[in-house]
């Protein structure tokens, strides 16, 4: 009896086939098709303005759809096109692969039924073949772990929002942004929703390179203090009152 291959294309062994030779064909299925399966890096190019199909084909040599992990790149008039890479033939079982998407456009994965899972430009995701379509492997966490900022110098890096803890409505709100104005970093303070209580803001000390900004959305009274320590003479301090709406 012939040798027949599995959904990884592991060829598998006849009986009584292969006499003297079978363990040629075991250390390529060990060495090569289930170490790509398990831990195995793949690139998937695209080189031209077109969508990329990867196929599994019965042969238990490298093969680029049976890897774990695919890294897109690109290059010429692939660069900056959004399109699909297609899992086609051979490809409709299931399998979970690791996707890095390090071009400069979406690109969405999917089988050659269903409307797949688009990885934008930049991003590594998991996402599952099940046979039909192409769905999200995670689809729940029991906790995220956020980047914290690093505060040094009254300098706000490492992050471009920090959520200000608070009880009430108002201070529940709060947000601390880390933004450019003019081509010169600053810090500023704003609501990201309306509220519903006076807040009282009290300005960081003056770094003689910005000014600070408070904003409402909503109605609430708004009102500042001044710093009574940290303030430069020469040092000019900006304040702006936006209301929007």
């Amino acid at each position: 009896m012939a040798s027949t291959y599995s959904d990884l294309k592991i060829e598998l062994i006849g009986t009584g086939e292969q006499s003297g030779t079978w363990g040629v064909t075991t250390d390529t299925n060990l060495g090569t098709a289930l170490g790509e399966a398990i831990t195995g890096s793949a690139d998937v190019a695209y080189s031209s303005a077109a969508d990329v199909t990867i196929t599994l084909t019965d042969t238990n040599a490298a093969q680029t759809a049976r890897n774990l992990r695919l890294n897109i790149t690109e290059s010429g008039a692939g660069i900056a096109y959004t399109g699909n890479l297609i899992l086609g033939s051979g490809c409709q079982i299931e399998k979970l692969y690791l996707v890095n998407n390090a071009t400069t456009a979406t690109k969405t994965i999917k089988n050659t039924t269903g409307t797949g899972i688009a990885v934008p430009a930049g991003k590594t995701m998991f996402v599952f073949n099940n046979g039909t379509n192409v769905v999200d492997a995670v689809t729940y966490l029991t906790s995220l772990a956020t980047p914290s900022a690093t505060i040094t110098g009254g300098t706000v890096s490492g992050i471009t929002q920090l959520n200000v803890a608070g009880t009430s409505a108002a201070g529940a709100n709060m947000k601390l942004y880390e933004d450019t104005d003019n081509g010169t970093n600053y810090v500023s303070l704003k609501a990201a929703d309306s509220i519903a209580s006076d807040v009282t803001f009290t300005l960081p000390a003056a770094d003689g390179t910005s000014g600070q900004v408070i904003q409402t959305n909503g109605s609430g009274t708004l009102s500042f203090t001044t710093p009574s320590t940290g303030i430069t003479t020469g040092k000019a301090i900006a304040m702006a009152l936006v209301f929007g709406g």
